[in-house]
C-alpha cells in the first residue's frame, strides 16, 4: 500500500489562516530592533549548566560563550573564548584565552573564572546538568597565568572539546557560591553576545545586545538585532495566528503539512535544513520484557527491519531535506559508516524470515512512541502487512521515558538529536552505551567498541571502531534505522537568518533585511 501525506489540515483551520491572511500585519520587529521567536516548550531556568533542553541550548547560544564553539558551517569545535590550545599529551590540554572578554557585569574573564567554572562541573555536590559527564574524564584543572589554564583528563577523551563547546559555558568565580543558586538567574552573568534583561520562568525570556563583547570573537555580528525576545506559545495554531498577526517574526519545528499551508500566505517565508536529529526503532533483543520473546531472534529482528518501507515514510512523511538512513547515527556524524547490511523492503523476504524464525503467522506485541504519531501509524501498517498484529501505544514523553528507563517496552520508535553534535559518540554511543536506558540489544561486544573508540585521540583508529560497531548493530538488527530528520522554519521576509546544518538555530547570525 502506497503511503500518501496526511490530510494537512482541516478546513477550519484554513478558513482561520485565510482570515488572518486579509488582516495580515507587518512585524514591527525591523521598526524596534526586536526579535520575537516562540518556543512551545517552556524553560524554568536560563542557566544551561542546570539545563537539558533543546530551548537551553538555543538560548545559551546567545548569553554564554565557552571556551570553543561549533562552527556553524563546518561543525568542527574551534576556539571561541579560547585564542589557542595545545594537547600536550593524550592527557593534558592547555588552553590560552584572549584578552578582553567581559562579562556582562563589565568584569574581564580570566584564568580563575575558567578554573572556577570546571571545579563547580566537577563537584559532586553542584548537580549540574552534565556533571556526571564531565567527572567521567576531568581529573583537574589549574591555572598556569592569568590567561591560561592546564586541563588534567583522567583519560584520553576525543569529546572534550565538545563537551566544552556544547555544555559547558563559563561563569565568573564565585557566581554559585550562594547557597541558593536561583538568585542568580534573573541576571544571568555570562560572557555571550547578549545579555539577559528579562526572564519570567515558563513565559518569556528578553535579551539584549551586549556592546561590550569582544569583537576577535567567531561569533561577532555588529550588525546584529538589538532586542530579542522568546515567547512560550506551546499550541502551533496560536504560534500561526501570531505570525500572521505580526505577533512573532519566527516559528521554529514546523511540521511539513503546516509550513505547506501557511508558507503559501504573504507575509510568510518559509526555511528549510537539515538536522542532525534520526529516527528509529528500538527491538528488545537482550529479552528485558521477556527471555522468551520473539525479538531475542535475530531472523525476527531482520524481519522487521525488511518489513518497515522507510523510503515512502521519508519522502511522503518526513520530507524536505529528510533521507533513509541505514546506521545507528547521523551521515554527518564523524564515524557514522558501515559496510554491511543495508535491509531493503522487502515483505515477502520478511515474512519468510518469520517463518523460518518460527513465528509462520506472526506475533502480538506492542510498539510504543511518543511523537509523530501518523509515522507510527505507518510503521503498524507495514507491519500488520506481514502478519504481526501490532498494539501502537503512544504516549506523552514522560511516560513514554519511564517505561523505557524500566527497560518494560518490546519495541519503541523515538528519535534522537545528539545535541546537535556531529560525532557518532553522541549517538550510537548513547545508545548502546552498556549502563544506558536506552540500549536494549545487551551486547556487551558493541558497548566495548564504542568505549574504546571514546578512548583514543587517533581519528583513523576512532573509524575503524565506529565501523566495527556500526556493522556489528546492523548485523544483529538491534535497530530499524529511519530516516534523518528535515527542519522547517516560517518567518517574516523581513528577517535573513541562516538555517543550520545541525539543527540548531544561531539567532546571533540573524539580521534584518537591508530595504532597498
Amino acid at each position: 500500500m502506497k503511503i500518501w501525506p496526511p490530510v494537512p489540515v482541516s478546513h477550519f483551520l484554513m478558513g482561520l489562516l485565510a482570515l488572518c491572511a486579509l488582516s495580515f500585519q507587518a512585524s514591527a520587529g525591523a521598526k524596534t530592533d526586536t526579535l520575537v521567536v516562540a518556543l512551545s516548550q517552556p524553560l524554568t531556568t536560563v542557566d544551561r549548566l542546570y539545563s537539558i533542553q533543546r530551548e537551553g541550548l538555543i538560548l545559551s547560544q546567545l548569553t554564554d560563550d565557552g571556551l570553543f564553539f561549533v562552527d556553524p558551517k563546518t561543525l568542527e569545535f574551534v576556539p571561541l573564548a579560547a585564542s589557542s590550545y595545545e594537547w600536550v599529551t593524550d592527557t593534558q590540554l592547555e588552553v590560552t584565552l584572549r584578552e578582553n572578554v567581559l562579562f556582562h557585569d563589565g568584569s574581564t574573564l580570566t584564568a580563575d573564572d575558567v578554573v572556577y567554572t570546571f571545579e563547580w562541573m566537577i563537584n559532586p555536590n553542584s548537580d549540574t546538568s552534565q556533571g556526571p559527564v564531565a567527572r567521567s574524564w576531568l581529573q583537574s584543572v589549574e591555572k598556569l597565568s592569568p590567561r591560561k589554564v592546564r586541563f588534567n583528563l583522567k583519560r584520553p577523551y576525543p569529546m572534550a572539546l565538545r563537551d566544552m563547546a556544547v555544555s559547558i559555558p563559563l561563569r565568573r568565580q564565585g557566581t554559585y557560591d550562594e547557597t541558593d543558586i536561583s538568585v542568580n538567574e534573573p541576571l544571568l552573568n555570562g560572557i555571550g553576545p547578549y545579555r539577559v534583561t528579562k526572564f519570567r520562568a515558563g513565559r518569556e525570556i528578553g535579551l539584549e545586545r551586549f556592546e561590550h563583547y569582544y569583537q576577535d570573537s567567531p561569533k561577532a555580528n555588529p550588525g546584529g538585532i538589538r532586542h530579542m525576545r522568546f515567547r512560550v506559545i506551546p499550541d502551533q495554531g496560536t504560534q500561526q495566528a501570531e505570525l500572521l498577526s505580526g505577533g512573532i517574526d519566527l516559528m521554529m519545528d514546523v511540521p511539513p503539512d503546516v509550513a505547506d499551508n501557511v508558507s503559501f500566505l504573504p507575509g510568510v517565508k518559509r526555511l528549510e535544513g537539515n538536522d542532525i536529529r534520526i529516527g528509529y526503532i528500538t527491538l528488545d533483543a537482550a529479552g528485558h520484557t521477556d527471555p522468551e520473546s520473539p525479538f531475542t531472534h535475530l531472523k525476527v529482528r531482520q524481519a522487521i527491519n525488511h518489513a518497515i518501507n522507510r523510503e515512502e515514510i521519508t519522502r511522503y512523511l518526513v520530507r524536505g531535506s529528510a533521507e533513509v538512513i541505514d546506521f545507528a547515527c547521523h551521515p554527518r556524524q564523524f564515524g557514522c559508516d558501515g559496510d554491511v547490511p543495508r535491509y531493503d523492503y522487502d515483505p515477502e523476504k520478511a515474512k519468510q524470515l518469520l517463518a523460518e524464525a518460527g513465528y509462520p503467522n506472526g506475533f502480538s506485541f506492542k510498539l510504543w512512541a511518543y511523537r509523530e504519531k501518523v509515522i507510527a501509524e505507518a510503521v503498524v501498517h507495514n507491519l500488520k502487512a506481514i502478519g504481526l498484529d501490532v498494539d501502537l501505544r503512544y504516549v506523552k514523553l514522560n511516560v513514554f521515558s519511564k517505561v523505557r528507563n524500566s527497560k518494560d517496552m518490546q519495541s519503541f520508535f523515538a528519535s534522537y538529536g545528539s545535541g546537535g553534535t556531529a560525532d557518532t559518540s553522541a549517538s550510537a554511543g548513547v545508545h548502546f552505551a552498556a549502563n544506558s536506558a536506552r540500549n536494549y540489544s545487551g551486547d556487551q561486544v558493541v558497548a566495548g567498541t564504542l568505549v574504546a573508540a571514546e578512548q583514543t585521540n587517533d581519528p583513523e583508529e576512532r573509524k575503524g571502531l565506529y565501523r566495527e560497531a556500526l556493522n556489528r548493530i546492523a548485523e544483529q538488527a538491534y535497530w530499524v534505522p529511519m530516516f534523518s530528520y528535515s527542519q522547517n522554519f516560517l518567518l517574516t521576509p523581513e528577517l535573513e537568518f541562516s538555517v543550520p546544518e545541525d539543527g540548531v538555530p544561531r539567532f546571533w547570525q540573524a539580521t534584518w533585511r537591508q530595504q532597498p
